[in-house]
């Protein structure tokens, strides 16, 4: 078994560091299931120096062979690191995840007892998440309900033969704003039959910095592009399931409505109150309410881009 981890950057020279360090140090089994690994890391025309500073320091990263490319998003930074891979299983990570020393073994620990179970390679290994603000020690935050996923294929943390992404035609490069194109991929290695195995025991710590005010421009146009792409997913998969997924239901529109009093409750309003929680050393709590009316936003951006593709006729 060879693994490629495969992981898309862009501006996250920092974290990034600690991120090829982590993989730099797996401790692997001595009965040869790994065979070897690289890390095959594509670099989505960063400006912060990344390659300069990979290039300064290539002694200390043997596994990692670069690849770049012009800003295009993580669908077609993923694909340009599937298809220069060497190895015969790909792993996904994101350059803001810190992985344990035993992150691969793991994984292919929990990819040879799937295949012993199922008797085939129709399944993909899913390990662990959990978010963290803590730069300096990023593995040393515990587990909290907050991290727990219901995703399907997420590529925070995922171990796939490569031969099925083949078979799925890799990521959909119309994908070029922020969200779903993991998922979108999702639906499409479901629909060829593979199954998800939890891997618990492969664990990434996402580092993000601590909430703060400055932040929530940038969270809301992440959650108007998320609709924007939510309602391109629904165009590819009109099923209940997506609906759900992108929150473009009554449901989600009458409950994050309520939540903010239709938009009442907003960053303007709120800001009292989270400056309060994050002064008092809470980030994580006001961004927990913070999400009221982001999530309000999120919806209002599906809506408005799926009245707005119904007017290109994308939708019958």
């Amino acid at each position: 078994m060879f693994f490629s981890v495969v992981i898309p950057t862009y501006n996250r020279k920092p974290i990034l560091e600690k991120c090829l360090k982590a993989l730099e140090v797996q401790s692997l089994s001595q009965q040869g299931v790994v065979t070897d690994y690289e890390i095959v890391l594509v670099d989505d025309g960063s400006t912060d120096g990344t390659l300069e500073w990979l290039s300064t320091h290539k002694d200390e990263f043997p596994h990692v062979r670069t690849f770049e490319q012009e800003h295009m998003g993580p669908a077609a930074a993923r694909n340009l690191g599937v298809e220069s891979a060497k190895g015969d299983t790909i792993i996904f990570i994101d350059s803001d995840l810190v992985v344990t020393e035993t992150f691969l073994q793991a994984h292919a620990d929990a990819l040879i007892k799937g295949q012993k179970k199922l008797g085939n390679d129709r399944f993909f290994t899913y390990g662990a998440v959990i978010n963290t603000a803590n730069f300096d020690n990023p593995t040393s935050e515990p587990y909290k309900l907050t991290d727990y996923s219901a995703a399907f294929f997420a590529t925070g943390n995922v171990a796939i033969p490569k031969h099925w992404l083949e078979k799925a035609e890799l990521f959909d490069t119309g994908f070029q704003l922020y969200g779903w194109e993991d998922l979108e991929l999702g639906v499409r290695l479901k629909n060829l039959g593979l199954q998800i195995i939890k891997c618990p025991q492969a664990v990434g710590y996402h580092w993000h910095p601590a909430f703060n005010l400055e932040q929530i421009p940038n969270l809301i146009d992440k959650e108007i592009q998320r609709g924007r792409m939510g309602v391109l997913f629904y165009q590819k998969h009109p099923t209940w399931d997506v609906r759900m997924m992108i929150q473009m239901t009554w449901l989600h529109r009458l409950l994050w409505g309520v939540l903010s009093l239709n938009g009442a409750l907003n960053e303007r309003t709120m800001a009292p109150l989270l400056g309060w929680l994050i002064k008092s050393g809470k980030p994580q709590l006001a961004l927990e309410i913070a999400r009221i009316f982001l999530n309000w936003y999120n919806v209002q951006g599906v809506y408005a881009a799926y009245v707005e593709a119904k007017k290109e006729q994308k939708f019958s």
